[in-house]
């Protein structure tokens, strides 16, 4: 089932969510859209040896597409990560596998353009989507695969509060190879305990 981007907010004026502004003063985070398709497939391109063997993003107009409808499904969303000065892509945070009901949960993912490494952009944005996760769209829970070899993002999760909690043998299949991944987690602790 396809919905708008904004399905489990339940407000009538959409219009007023057409982008979630953080409240870092160099990033803001908006939904993923058919204009950014240039954007992200030469930033997915350019970035490909940053990426490799971790994420497979967008490399193609084709992909582009089928992550687009992808985004446009009950149980995921995507998010760009702009530039507040210049609203230049930076990267992405996509919110994969979201389950209501009793797990109140969803997976994330991310990725950065090469050239922005290392500058903390991803972390803001993280932390924005996290916020934005737990008090908006009422999640309890927010888990990251990653590989054992990623260091980087590793540091990333750890600096938003994410925990270690096991190793998955065999999780995903990138790249054309199953690969074991570390799973992170983050619990709302301030979530009521009485069931939603």
């Amino acid at each position: 089932m396809v919905r708008p981007n904004c399905w489990v907010l339940g407000v009538a004026d959409q219009h007023k969510l057409a982008e979630f502004q953080s409240t870092s003063s160099r990033v803001y985070v908006r939904p993923v859209r058919g204009s950014d398709r240039n954007a992200l497939v030469s930033m997915a391109q350019a970035s490909q040896k940053l990426h490799h063997p971790w994420i497979t993003p967008p490399l193609t107009n084709h992909m582009f597409r089928l992550y687009l409808k992808r985004t446009q499904r009950e149980d995921a969303d995507g998010f760009v990560v702009c530039l507040r000065a210049t609203d230049q892509i930076v990267g992405v945070v996509n919110l994969n596998d979201i389950v209501r009901g009793s797990f109140m949960s969803a997976n994330l993912s991310y990725y950065v353009d090469s050239d922005q490494q290392g500058k903390g952009y991803m972390t803001e944005a993280l932390r924005h989507v996290i916020r934005l996760s737990f008090e908006v769209f009422g999640l309890h829970r927010l888990e990251a695969a990653i590989q054992p070899g990623n260091q980087p993002s590793k540091d990333l999760v750890k600096r938003c509060g994410f925990t270690l909690e096991g190793l998955s043998s065999d999780l995903l299949f990138i790249d054309g190879k199953w690969r074991d991944h570390e799973r992170w987690a983050l619990i709302d602790k301030r979530v009521s305990l009485t069931r939603p």
